[in-house]
């Protein structure tokens, strides 16, 4: 198989992350693993292995026909049979085909609000899945949406995947106290819900003065970054609340942090709690998603009702006051991430499927 990865950006993100991923894992399994990105560069570019071909379209508009001709060039010489879009890059691969129909499309649906997937709308998606050969969906809701939307019949749930959080150059150092950290890794973005996670940290802190917070993610610059920033001056949490942006070597910070923290309101399967996991962190996370898939009993992590500050309170506080607790959660966590999030399981799975499309080859 020729397989290309297509994303909108390199920006860090879940479905960005994905797409990295599937393509520097590719590279060992098949002939020929791609990775393109559509509109614009980022972070991720570094983490790009040496055996992935790598094509940044310049797209500069929804419909490009220099962008266009520029992925149909790049498909062409390198003999690409499958195209796997990533998010909204699904319609650049639509317009591809056009010119060059024999090539096949498969597409991976990271849709984050899960919560009411009945107003989701989108004919253009609609009409474009007559092209698709299959789908993916991130969380089984998805996949129900998809079958019961699109016009496509060979829908799959696969779970994202982490095997190693890539370690780069840059070297981060954590404010706080060693041994007395907790992070959250999320872009913010209203899903999220960092206002949970800031009402949550003033309680915590109140009683717990020494523990301070540490949020990584992108920052927006938007109204929704001033609210969350002055509800932090408001509050005078400036010493116990730190932002650092985006990094690509969130596993530096994860080394330093002792317990890990998700407050999303809505979520498909976060790559997030995978690399807590991952690092043996115990994690504390809203009931959203797939979380609840990946942290099975009360012995992997604790969960909490979304948008309950008392629930959140007082399961971070739990976590503080037993160090024992802490070390039994995160070992516990990681061994189940390990076991069914692997890169080894899941591009396993993924290749069995592409190989049983009806018709692949035609």
């Amino acid at each position: 198989m020729r397989i290309v990865q297509i994303i909108d950006s390199l920006e860090p993100g879940g479905a960005e992350r994905m797409a990295l991923n599937y393509a520097n894992a590719l590279a060992n399994e098949i002939h020929f693993s791609g990775l393109i990105a559509t509109r614009k560069e980022g972070i991720l570019k570094r983490q790009i292995d040496s055996k992935v071909s790598y094509l940044f379209l310049k797209k500069k508009r929804s419909i490009d026909l220099k962008a266009v001709f520029r992925l149909r060039k790049y498909l062409t010489k390198n003999k690409v049979d499958l195209i796997h879009a990533h998010s909204s890059s699904f319609f650049i691969g639509i317009l591809v085909k056009l010119t060059l129909p024999k090539i096949k499309i498969i597409w991976h649906d990271h849709y984050g609000i899960s919560s009411d997937l009945s107003v989701r709308k989108n004919l253009g998606l609609k009409f474009s899945s007559l092209f698709f050969k299959g789908s993916i969906a991130v969380n089984s809701a998805l996949k129900k949406w998809a079958e019961s939307y699109l016009f496509c019949s060979d829908i799959i749930y696969f779970p994202n995947f982490i095997d190693t959080v890539t370690d780069s150059d840059e070297k981060i150092i954590l404010n706080g106290a060693e041994g007395k950290r907790i992070i959250c890794v999320a872009n913010l973005r209203p899903q999220k819900n960092h206002q949970l996670l800031i009402e949550a940290a003033k309680a915590i802190i109140d009683k717990h003065p020494d523990w301070t917070f540490h949020l990584f993610g992108k920052d927006f610059g938007d109204d929704y970054s001033e609210v969350i920033k002055s509800q932090i001056k408001d509050k005078k949490l400036s010493q116990n609340i730190f932002f650092y942006g985006t990094t690509d070597n969130v596993a530096s910070a994860l080394k330093q942090s002792d317990i890990a923290i998700l407050t999303s309101l809505s979520e498909g399967l976060p790559l997030a709690v995978l690399e807590y996991g991952l690092y043996k962190l115990p994690v504390v996370s809203t009931n959203v998603g797939e979380i609840s898939k990946v942290i099975t009993s009360e012995n992997e992590g604790i969960i909490v009702e979304s948008d309950n500050k008392n629930e959140l309170t007082a399961a971070i506080e739990k976590l503080i006051l037993n160090e024992k607790y802490r070390e039994d959660l995160g070992l516990a966590l990681h061994n189940r991430i390990k076991l069914n999030y692997s890169e080894t399981a899941i591009i396993k799975e993924y290749l069995s499927w592409l190989n049983s499309l009806s018709n692949f080859a035609s």
